[in-house]
């Protein structure tokens, strides 16, 4: 194929577009609009010569009746009249996968916003790019408009990341900002970000932190140099998040975030999403509603923080269109950050051994000696209580009482290791003075 760095400013860089959503739609209309512009900046015209979607007869408010159509998607991505081919269908596996593996095959440069293609195919997709010597773009699979992938392949030098965590999930973020904000339950929240169009009608892959994952396991890719492991994630979700847990983190200082944190020990990689609790003071705490922000810790930088626009057309498509620019220029790197024969096998850093404070919320029953052998089951794992809290309204009430009652008990502890804290908890549901599971978040120094 024709090396993009030596075209001419009088050869177009064609572009094949195959998913015609929000962003899809997006995409083109942007590049129809701006094409005098984006020519005058480039030195060479981009235009969009075909598309690739489910339905002809949709209105998707952009004119595409200039462009040649596929029903196929990996035909398009075969196609001799297009010189990049752009993925925004979505999943990890079918017509995305083919379609995005048929263009690099062949040496044709694709650019994708899938996270959860990467995360499963990643560095096989990769390597065949390396291999054909071509370029794999993927700056809107991870934060929407925030350019942390091309920050971490080109931005930082020589720096070494120790640590990168953030907020990865707008659906999420908006909901456990108006929890806090409004006093409302999750499930109220939930039904308003579905009917804003910020939650999914099945939203169990953002609300459940597996969108956040997704993105994790690519990011800890760039940041540490080992293969993509999505499936070694310790992942919880926000479903279990109640006002109590948002009142009591108020009153201490805390705001409750879902953090994805990759971080290196000697151990290993670690990964994890969960519920968290952030100063209120630090700078992800600001960060709120449907925004994302991703945090870098690195041995030049002491700490750097990219926060945006999460999700939606323009944000998503903006970032798709700077490695469309990218790839037109004649940019060239790994698509992983190095090459793919280089990246380590994962080595996974045993999460129980991870160390800090903990906000422990108990159904404690409420008969004597309850809150007595709840603290003698913390002093055998030698876990120091920081505080105990109880107050009326943050009683929460768990079905499994069946009416029994019970107290809401809130603990927060020293500094210790999960591990311990997990084997405290069983005991003491063990020994039959609670009822239902208990809530447990880490607290995050940040």
């Amino acid at each position: 194929m024709q090396e993009f760095a030596d075209a001419g400013s009088d050869t177009p860089l064609r572009i094949g577009v195959a998913g015609l959503g929000n962003v899809g739609a997006t995409l083109v209309r942007i590049l129809q609009k701006d094409g005098v512009e984006l020519t005058r900046k480039l030195g060479r015209q981009i235009v969009v010569t075909a598309v690739a979607a489910r339905s002809r007869s949709r209105d998707r408010g952009v004119d595409i009746s200039g462009l040649e159509w596929f029903d196929d998607p990996v035909a398009l991505a075969k196609s001799d009249r297009i010189d990049l081919f752009v993925e925004l269908i979505g999943g990890e596996d079918g017509p995305a996968y083919a379609a995005v593996k048929a263009a690099l095959e062949i040496g044709r440069p694709v650019v994708t916003a899938n996270k959860a293609l990467l995360a499963k195919h990643g560095v096989a997709l990769a390597k065949v790019a390396e291999e054909a010597g071509t370029q794999l773009g993927f700056e809107a699979a991870v934060a929407g408009g925030i350019p942390v992938i091309k920050t971490l392949r080109e931005g930082l030098g020589s720096a070494s990341i120790e640590r990168v965590y953030g907020i990865m999930n707008g659906t999420c973020n908006y909901i456990l900002t108006r929890m806090g904000e409004e006093g409302i339950s999750f499930a109220e929240c939930l039904k308003d970000a579905q009917e804003l169009g910020y939650a999914e009608a099945d939203p169990t892959f953002d609300v459940e932190g597996f969108d956040t994952a997704h993105k994790l396991a690519i990011l800890a890719t760039l940041c540490f140099g080992y293969e993509i492991a999505p499936d070694r994630i310790h992942v919880e979700g926000i479903t279990r998040i109640s006002q109590a847990d948002i009142k009591v983190a108020a009153d201490l200082g805390y705001k409750i975030k879902l953090l994805g944190i990759a971080q290196r020990s000697d151990g290993g990689i670690e990964q994890r999403v969960h519920p968290t609790l952030v100063p209120k003071g630090s700078a992800i705490a600001g960060v709120d509603g449907v925004m994302n922000a991703v945090a870098l810790e690195t041995d030049h930088v002491h700490e750097l923080l990219l926060a945006g626009p999460g999700a939606g057309g323009p944000p998503t498509a903006s970032s798709v269109l700077s490695d469309i620019l990218d790839i037109a220029r004649g940019t060239k790197v790994p698509p992983l950050g190095v090459s793919s024969a280089e990246l380590l096998p994962y080595k996974q850093a045993p999460m129980r051994a991870h160390e800090g404070g903990y906000y422990i919320r108990l159904n404690a029953k409420d008969v004597p000696g309850a809150l007595a052998a709840i603290a003698t089951r913390m002093a055998e794992r030698s876990i120091s209580i920081e505080s105990v809290i109880q107050r009326p309204d943050l009683h929460v009430t768990d079905p499994a009482g069946e009416g029994m009652r019970t107290r809401t008990v809130v603990l927060l502890t020293q500094d210790t290791l999960e591990a311990d804290v997990r084997e405290s908890l069983a005991l003491i549901a063990d020994d039959g003075f609670i009822v239902g599971e208990p809530q447990l978040i880490r607290i995050e120094t940040l």
